[in-house]
């Protein structure tokens, strides 16, 4: 066997078997869910996936480095759920790892929003370290935005894989209060600050950054839609953070307080 596809899911029926079938082309498919309820699992495992269950959550960091442990292959290959790899992106991926001239290869990332493929607001080309030598990388153990670390250089592919995220709004607001909090407490674990002013002034930049200096106009409603989503996520992160600060100071708990240093 060559490559292994290894991903994490939770409740993720909707989008596991599309998600396994752009990759059925891979020797194992390796999954490590935490506690989906929606059949996740069963419809995975019907597709030949060998699934692994764990009941505690520890980050997107260290779940994915638990699946990169179950890898036997020489390669991996990383996707999320709502990712698919096209048929031209398949046989890139089988060139490179077959010329094994470099331990990872990095892929543009093209996303879509709410029925719209976004092309600016910094959004693509979104490159990222998916595939990989084993043993040659892992994942950082961050709780949200996690990346792969290698120890050497990394090469490019040209053909993007396909992220289909947010097909609605509710889904975007969802995920705002998800990634902020875990964003939250990251940052507070890393012993960082934030005051309401710092969280208006952290908001109104990402917007403005997506929206105006990285041209997320030019996709239109859809682009204005992913700048207001930045724009909140980093609002309510940082309020969210000075949240957490406050309750630290009011408990008195020394061990509460953000680390230094």
């Amino acid at each position: 066997m060559k490559i292994s596809v290894v991903l994490i899911t939770k409740n993720e029926a909707h989008n596991i078997a599309e998600c396994l079938a752009s990759v059925s082309w891979c020797d194992r498919a390796i999954i490590v869910d935490s506690g989906s309820t929606d059949g996740t699992v069963e419809i995975a495992r019907s597709l030949g996936a060998d699934v692994y269950q764990t009941d505690t959550w520890p980050g997107f960091g260290p779940q994915k480095n638990l699946a990169l442990s179950k890898v036997q292959t020489e390669w991996v290959l990383s996707i999320d759920a709502d990712e698919r790899v096209t048929p031209e992106l398949r046989d890139e991926i089988l060139a490179a790892i077959e010329a094994g001239t470099a331990d990872a290869y990095e892929m543009p990332r093209l996303s879509r929003f709410c029925g719209r493929f976004i092309r600016h607001g910094g959004w693509y080309p979104d490159y990222l370290t998916r595939v990989f030598r084993h043993g040659k990388a892992r994942f950082t153990d961050d709780l949200v935005h996690e990346n792969v670390i290698t120890g050497g250089p990394v090469a490019r592919l040209r053909t993007p894989l396909l992220h289909y995220t947010y097909d609605d709004f509710s889904q975007v607001l969802r995920k705002i209060d998800q990634y902020s909090t875990l964003g939250a407490q990251q940052a507070f674990r890393r012993g960082k600050t934030a005051t309401p002013a710092s969280a208006l002034g952290h908001g109104l930049w990402a917007f403005l950054r997506t929206w105006l200096f990285r041209r997320g106009f030019l996709d239109g409603a859809q682009g204005l839609g992913v700048a207001l989503m930045n724009g909140q996520a980093s609002y309510y992160k940082y309020v969210k953070l000075w949240l957490l600060c406050q309750q630290a100071r009011q408990s008195g708990d020394p061990s509460a307080t953000p680390p230094r240093g």
